[in-house]
């Protein structure tokens, strides 16, 4: 099978979405299927891969995270891409990746899928503070129907996300698929370290860490405001913050504010290569309170290094998340999460148990498994793929 995939985003950029691609593409290349993918070019950090074509862009206007391809310039790709035969077309993301796939889909003949990886009516308003809420989540949801109508068939990463797009009015044809893991690669990286001393922490200070991009949607001001009610248990806990965004300025400020700035550590983005496996490694607790998360990969991570995750389940946590399978699950009120993160940190005889059983339950998420699941969709909506050569991977 050859698939194209289309992106707004990629790495260096990280986000789930980058992770998600990475993970499908590469789970799919083992089973001896071909993934294209085309993408914004990156001024910093970017790294040359096989079948991944990179557009000339520009920046996003007050989000210096992000790039925008030229439109004009992915049709120009139309005669190559007719030459390599695609089956269908994937789409990630509902900027230019969007249209430009639509209309690749048009000029190739080929059919077209997407993947609605993000919730934007629940975040877009921390971005165009200028306009009102209502008006803005009104806005998100029109536009979300219209585009999930352009397409064949569409990927929701969990259940909860394939509800929110079926509650829009959407009517084109969902089926749930998350995104897996490459358990064994992620668990052994290329590169260990000592995270405590790396970053000069006492060792008998309890680590609580986040990883993520540090924007206002992933709540992580909650976690903070909890952090005085976890102190008062647990002198020596330490909040780790690993991640960029634009919301840094903000969560800084609003550590001072709540008298603990110095309990606070903003680390930027740590590499996958090792850095990032040895803060989950040492943390004691990974805590998480998205109220927009369409999957939650970062809860599979830390599950499957053995670190035990206290979370609320909302939105696609509610599908990752299972109660004492490595993880407490709680309320999004400052006084039951911190009475979560008190009772893991105080029982060690938990803590042992959540550790042992997060590895377990993680297993179940291998990457395979999901791109098994991904194949099948592809050939269900595909009609030139019906009768497939046996897949042997």
């Amino acid at each position: 099978m050859k698939i194209l995939m289309l992106s707004d985003v990629y790495f260096p950029r990280v986000n789930g979405v980058s992770t998600s691609i990475a993970s499908f593409r590469g789970a799919l290349e083992r089973r001896g299927h071909s993934v294209t993918l085309i993408c914004p070019d990156y001024p910093v950090g970017q790294v040359d891969e096989p079948e991944v074509l990179r557009i000339r862009s520009r920046g996003v206007p007050g989000d210096p995270e992000d790039r925008m391809m030229h439109y004009r310039e992915v049709l120009a790709l139309t005669p190559l891409l007719a030459d390599d035969a695609f089956d269908l077309i994937h789409i990630h993301t509902p900027f230019v990746a969007h249209y430009a796939g639509i209309a690749l889909g048009d000029r190739l003949g080929i059919p077209v899928v997407a993947t609605y990886h993000t919730l934007f009516e629940e975040y877009l308003h921390h971005y165009v503070r200028w306009l009102p809420r209502g008006w803005l989540r009104f806005a998100a949801r029109r536009l979300s129907v219209r585009q999930c109508h352009q397409v064949k068939a569409l990927v929701a990463p969990s259940r909860a996300m394939q509800e929110a797009l079926t509650h829009y009015g959407v009517t084109t044809p969902i089926s749930v698929i998350g995104t897996g893991l490459a358990l064994e690669s992620f668990r052994h990286s290329h590169e260990e370290n000592d995270f405590r001393t790396r970053y000069d922490l006492p060792a008998d200070a309890r680590l609580l860490l986040f990883v993520g991009r540090t924007a206002h949607e992933k709540n992580i001001g909650f976690l903070i405001d909890l952090l005085p009610r976890v102190l008062a248990r647990h002198p020596t806990t330490r909040l780790i913050v690993t991640g960029e965004g634009p919301a840094q300025a903000d969560l800084a400020r609003r550590a001072r504010d709540a008298g603990v700035a110095g309990a606070v550590l903003f680390l930027g983005y740590l590499g996958r290569d090792g850095p990032l496996q040895a803060a989950y490694r040492a943390a004691d607790a990974f805590v998480f309170a998205s109220r927009t998360e369409t999957q939650g990969l970062v809860l599979l991570e830390a599950l499957a290094l053995g670190t035990p995750v206290v979370s609320t389940a909302v939105m696609g946590t509610r599908d990752v998340l299972r109660e004492g399978e490595g993880c407490l699950i709680a309320e999004e009120t400052l006084d039951d999460f911190a009475a979560q993160v008190n009772r893991l940190l105080g029982d060690a005889a938990l803590h042992t148990e959540l550790a042992h059983r997060a590895q377990i339950y993680a297993s179940g998420w291998d990457e395979d498994t999901k791109a098994g699941e991904l194949l099948a969709f592809y050939r269900h909506h595909a009609p030139c793929l019906l009768d497939p050569l046996p897949d042997h991977g």
